[in-house]
């Protein structure tokens, strides 16, 4: 997740990660097109479906972009998905739905797959928490206070700990901080 240092996702609600405040560039993009890249399944909450379905699957065969913006978007085409609506009845794009009982049908599906699989949606992310699905946390801290908008988690009123796995600074001034989460008596 993109994030400010005070860990907002949003500061005007609905701009969808679109904030004037991120500093997403290049060398950023690539590496986030590398994780994209490595892990076996995403798993999407559906306001984030969409806004990623809006702009990325076009974004792969457009000339007028940039090769690292045309190769996230044919990672995200072709990369596994599942989208978790009780809304939606259909999706493009390697993407299958579940909408009933989605918590413990992604239990099953994380028990059945191998490597990661990378979670996009800040409602979806919290509830995984809440289930203790949650094993790791990769955040690009943007350097800005927002001081008012959404948070990371919704909601989410329990501690935990985090043990640091990896670290990068960019250029850009973004930190890339990734964390294994760590539940209650240090249990990963």
């Amino acid at each position: 997740m993109n994030v400010s240092i005070d860990l907002r996702i949003e500061q005007v609600p609905g701009d969808n990660g679109a904030g004037e405040w991120l500093r997403i560039d290049e060398e950023l993009h690539r590496a986030a097109n590398e994780f994209a890249r490595d892990v076996s399944a995403i798993v999407h909450g559906r306001v984030f479906y969409e806004t990623m379905e809006e702009f990325w699957p076009h974004s792969a065969s457009d000339p007028s972009l940039p090769d690292f913006l045309r190769e996230y978007g044919e990672i995200w085409k072709e990369k596994p998905k599942i989208l978790v609506s009780r809304t939606r009845t259909s999706a493009e794009y390697s993407t299958r739905i579940i909408g009933d009982d989605a918590i413990q049908r992604l239990a099953e599906f994380r028990a059945a797959t191998d490597g990661r699989i990378g979670v996009g949606g800040a409602s979806l992310a919290t509830q995984l928490l809440r289930a203790g699905l949650l094993d790791e946390l990769l955040l690009w801290t943007h350097p800005a206070y927002l001081g008012f908008g959404r948070t990371l988690f919704d909601d989410y009123d329990r501690p935990f700990d985090l043990e640091l796995l990896d670290e990068a600074r960019f250029a850009s001034g973004v930190t890339m901080r990734h964390y294994s989460i760590l539940l209650e008596g240090g249990v990963r």
